[in-house]
């Protein structure tokens, strides 16, 4: 197993040094699933519920969301994110979730996308609730990153 970069040498939790790390450009795409009933599907989909139209709003929460990520992960740094796009979409059984976020700096992006995808589903969630509490939020998950020492990866 490779050291935790969060650890320091006696096990106590730190934010990663990056001061000496070069800026480049990285790119991070994670996603998610709502499982829902056909019915609570068809509503999401018509844009007709109570709250409006639960995609964008979703689609604007996981933005708002990936540019909080420094406020609700203890060691993640703020960053200066250039772009943001969260999308919902009809999948069978439910709604799809992904969010791609990119930066130019000294670390990664992963956790603003994770943190993007995983509010978007949220917000679907509490939009469709009234019609469904049996939904399930499943595979939120990096599906790819790429740029910065470690190089590109896919799921």
């Amino acid at each position: 197993m490779s050291k935790l970069t969060h650890l320091d040498e006696t096990g106590r939790a730190r934010m990663v040094d990056v001061s000496d790390k070069p800026a480049t450009t990285r790119e991070a795409l994670a996603g998610g699933f709502l499982r829902m009933s056909p019915d609570t599907l068809a509503l999401a989909l018509s844009g007709e519920g109570k709250k409006g139209d639960v995609r964008a709003v979703a689609e604007i929460a996981g933005v708002m969301a990936a540019k909080r990520t420094a406020d609700l992960i203890p060691m993640c740094h703020p960053l200066a994110l250039s772009k943001v796009e969260v999308r919902v979409e009809a999948a069978e059984g439910g709604l799809s979730v992904t969010a791609r976020v990119k930066t130019t700096g000294p670390t990664g992006v992963e956790m603003e996308a994770l943190t993007a995808a995983s509010v978007a589903l949220l917000t679907l969630y509490d939009m469709l609730k009234a019609a469904e509490k049996g939904m399930v939020i499943e595979t939120v998950r990096l599906l790819e990153k790429t740029g910065g020492k470690s190089g590109d990866w896919r799921a």
